[in-house]
């Protein structure tokens, strides 16, 4: 009997071993897998020629696990731009299998912390992801030097640490950080625009939007071979938005629910969180509902809306019909609560957007 016992001991240990070694392998062979599907993977390859809109953030300060920060990533012919730089926006745009290293700028629609603190990662992932000579542009209103020259001394010790590390080649010290390029704005109460970038059929032109009190806010409007797309930034309801979106194949827009933030509101209240809670009453006053958008991009002529930026939280689709309350009645054109990993494409001498999903998961 001791023999026997002995004996099935050692088989279960033997076959608690050949499993392990199993596992092993199995995880490895995954992970091979996994790699030669992914690794470089450039989705940018097969884009037609046209204007693509990328969401590498639809998320706001408020923690949701579905959402990196605000991040909107614009395709135009062989460039590539990103529309603020939210936490975990360069992660994503990697997911999405857009090159970070073939990134030729970056626009600030203003200076909330969460809509730039992921620009480390950002500046890192393109110096690094292209051996580049050069800093990242980064765009944005009077005090973007301000921001960029902050995190270039934030990460001044990681730059040397990588060039030291990987080489000249690999991680070149010109090449480390961003620059910044300020522009003026046009006074508060006009709607007008200033160009910001005009290259290779691109004109990029900035607006200001109402998002007080952040002072200055800007939107962005990208035309490129006859299709237009508009990012509103964070701002309320707003004339120069308005002027701005007037005939745009695309509005990506904030979005702020407030009968849902108020559910937020009082569970907060409820449990005594009373600071977060006065927060989340506070916002209500500096950004749009989604009905305020869709009166908004009806009048201005839009022909299509997606709400980035979404507020609060919403971890299941069903939620979105509450999202939008009375937004679909108040615009007759087709209008979508936007998600990570969202492109909208506008191909050249068409009015239509086509729709797909790019996986991060």
């Amino acid at each position: 009997m001791r023999k026997r016992f002995v004996v099935a001991i050692a088989a279960a240990f033997a076959a608690v071993a050949g499993m392990a070694s199993f596992e092993r392998q199995a995880g490895a062979m995954m992970l091979g897998a996994a790699l030669d599907a992914r690794a470089g993977l450039d989705r940018t390859a097969s884009l037609g020629d046209g204007l693509h809109v990328g969401l590498c953030g639809t998320g706001s300060p408020l923690p949701d696990p579905t959402r990196a920060g605000a991040c909107t990533v614009i395709i135009a012919g062989k460039h590539i731009f990103v529309v603020d730089s939210g936490e975990g926006g360069a992660r994503n745009i990697v997911l999405m299998g857009i090159p970070n290293g073939r990134i030729d700028g970056v626009f600030l629609t203003h200076f909330h912390s969460d809509h730039i603190d992921g620009l480390g990662p950002m500046m890192l992932l393109r110096w690094t992801g292209n051996g580049t000579t050069s800093p990242l542009p980064i765009y944005g209103p009077p005090g973007v030097d301000r921001v960029v020259a902050g995190f270039d001394a934030a990460y001044a010790l990681d730059s040397g640490y990588r060039t030291a590390h990987h080489g000249p080649v690999i991680a070149p010290p010109s090449g480390a950080g961003g620059v910044a390029r300020p522009f003026a704005i046009p006074p508060r109460g006009s709607n007008d625009r200033v160009v910001v970038l005009d290259a290779d059929g691109l004109r990029v032109s900035a607006f200001r939007v109402d998002h007080g009190p952040v002072d200055p806010a800007v939107g962005y409007r990208f035309d490129y071979k006859g299709r237009s797309v508009v990012v509103s930034g964070d701002t309320t309801t707003s004339t120069a938005l308005v002027a701005a979106a007037r005939g745009a194949d695309l509005l990506v827009h904030e979005g702020l629910q407030p009968k849902l933030v108020k559910l937020v509101t009082a569970a907060l209240t409820r449990r005594g969180i009373t600071g977060t809670a006065q927060i989340t009453r506070d916002i209500l006053t500096y950004h749009a509902s989604p009905e305020a958008v869709a009166r908004e991009a009806q009048e201005a002529g839009v022909r299509f809306v997606v709400f980035s930026h979404v507020i609060p939280q919403m971890p299941s689709r069903m939620m979105y019909p509450a999202f939008l309350g009375d937004a679909r009645r108040l615009y007759d054109g087709p209008i979508m609560v936007g998600e990570d990993g969202m492109m909208f494409s506008l191909p050249p001498g068409s009015r239509g957007v086509e729709f797909t999903r790019l996986p991060i998961g």
